[in-house]
């Protein structure tokens, strides 16, 4: 869940961005566990991959010479690899190969806090300022293992109906957590889920939602299908959603879209890749989520 499609690689050519998303674990007894997820990028040292990575990408271009033009990211020549998608291998070859002796190789790595509630803001400002004290060349005021410490053992749960502020590494950061007679926690951007959808078809999925049907949300982003997924399932209030619930469904758990029960999933698409060639259930509600511009 924190890294849904296994590692990734890139090179100096590739955005290495970090990466903010969030998931969900829902236990049998119905309760659940949130993690949030900031994912980036450090340069391999390792000869013995950088190498093996070489080799991996001479013989791919040698089997897939047919596709001799276009372009793609690192992250592509899994992906293609494993499904064969024509698209992404025509992508692939715009790299050509990759070079031990003139590329510099980075692979993905992330850093997760995990929480019994859905304090999403706090969190997402906790792990950025901490992977910048991490990749700042001025050391931070305290060891990065003293906040570590500080928000694993001394930071506790704000009681109901109170807010709490406790110190990241450069900046305060509040949290706050509704009393029992108020909404429940949402820290998710309602707006958001609006502009993803548009009206009509956010009133589309929670018809769909209150018929208890089976109901994929498709999207390159993770954190979009958090989104989408946790303002659905707020403007429920006061019902809840009782059945299968997967925001982000990890590439080697597809085979649970084949399941004969109601259920809310997402998969994160890949760019370039025919949505419509991916098999599914009649009787699934599919919802793509682009940015949708409301007036």
């Amino acid at each position: 869940l924190c890294m849904p499609k296994g590692l990734s690689f890139r090179t100096q050519s590739d955005s290495r961005d970090p990466q903010f998303h969030s998931f969900i674990i829902t236990r049998e007894d119905g309760s659940r566990t949130y993690g949030f997820v900031l994912t980036f990028y450090e340069e391999v040292t390792s000869k013995q991959i950088c190498t093996a990575m070489q080799t991996l990408y001479q013989m791919h271009n040698a089997e897939h010479s047919v596709y001799a033009s276009s372009s793609c990211s690192m992250d592509s020549l899994a992906s293609s690899v494993e499904d064969g998608d024509a698209t992404s291998l025509a992508k692939l070859q715009q790299y050509n190969s990759y070079d031990i002796n003139r590329d510099t190789l980075y692979v993905s790595k992330c850093i997760c806090l995990i929480t019994p509630l859905p304090f999403m803001q706090p969190c997402k400002k906790f792990l950025t300022q901490l992977y910048k004290a991490v990749t700042s060349p001025q050391p931070p005021p305290l060891p990065l293992e003293s906040y570590i410490h500080n928000i694993l053992y001394e930071v506790p749960l704000p009681p109901p109906g109170r807010s709490l502020k406790f110190y990241g590494v450069y900046e305060p950061i509040v949290c706050q957590r509704p009393g029992p007679n108020e909404l429940p926690l949402s820290d998710y951007p309602l707006r958001e889920t609006f502009e993803l959808l548009g009206l009509e078809n956010l009133v589309q999925l929670f018809t769909c939602v209150l018929l208890e049907m089976q109901i994929l949300l498709y999207s390159q982003d993770y954190q979009r299908l958090m989104t989408v997924a946790e303002g659905i399932t707020s403007l429920l209030f006061p019902f809840q959603w009782q059945h299968v619930y997967v925001p982000i469904l990890p590439a080697s758990l597809l085979h649970f879209l084949d399941a004969p029960v109601p259920y809310l999933m997402g998969l994160q698409s890949k760019e370039g890749t025919d949505r419509t060639k991916l098999e599914l259930p009649q009787e699934v509600c599919w919802f793509y989520l682009i940015h949708v511009h409301i007036i």
